[in-house]
């Protein structure tokens, strides 16, 4: 199977934009992820899927998580965890009890380890999550290799 024609498949399917982060040894870590689903609502479970090659994952291991899903005003910040950095931090910090999430997100998911499992090269990350918060707005989406828009339908 051609490995780049599947990632090119899979690219058909939209999907939101998020920045997971999480924090060890007091230092807050994040990248950006766009395989995050929920996967049950009792308990409530959310998975992240992270590269086994990406630095984050020693950081993920037994750690708590907490998925901020960014707006469509958020590409800088999309950009800045996905290894792209501005000098100037295109984001605010907010803390929690559970770590640092960023200011302004259309959502926060807050979450504590459930379990990890292997994902082929990548490992599934599942947090319970302990705490939620969301607001209005438009979702920042990623469709074929590049991030887009949502609008909504019009309902007839």
């Amino acid at each position: 199977m051609d490995k780049k024609e599947f990632r090119n498949c899979m690219g058909r399917f939209a999907t939101g934009v998020t920045v997971v982060t999480t924090e060890t040894e007091g230092v807050t870590h994040g990248f950006t992820v766009n395989s995050f689903t929920s996967v049950s609502l009792d308990p409530p479970i959310v998975l992240v899927s992270v590269d086994k090659n990406a630095k984050a994952l020693q950081a993920m291991k037994h750690n708590n998580f907490i998925a901020n899903v960014l707006n469509e005003n958020q590409r800088d910040t999309a950009m800045h965890f996905a290894g792209k950095p501005k000098e100037q931090l295109p984001f605010e910090w907010e803390e929690t009890g559970l770590g640092a999430r960023i200011k302004g997100s259309l959502a926060h998911i807050e979450c504590v380890p459930w379990a990890e499992y292997d994902g082929g090269d990548h490992v599934l990350f599942l947090g319970e999550v302990k705490a939620f918060e969301y607001h209005p707005g438009q979702p920042l989406a990623f469709y074929c290799g590049q991030f887009s828009n949502v609008s909504p339908l019009v309902q007839s």
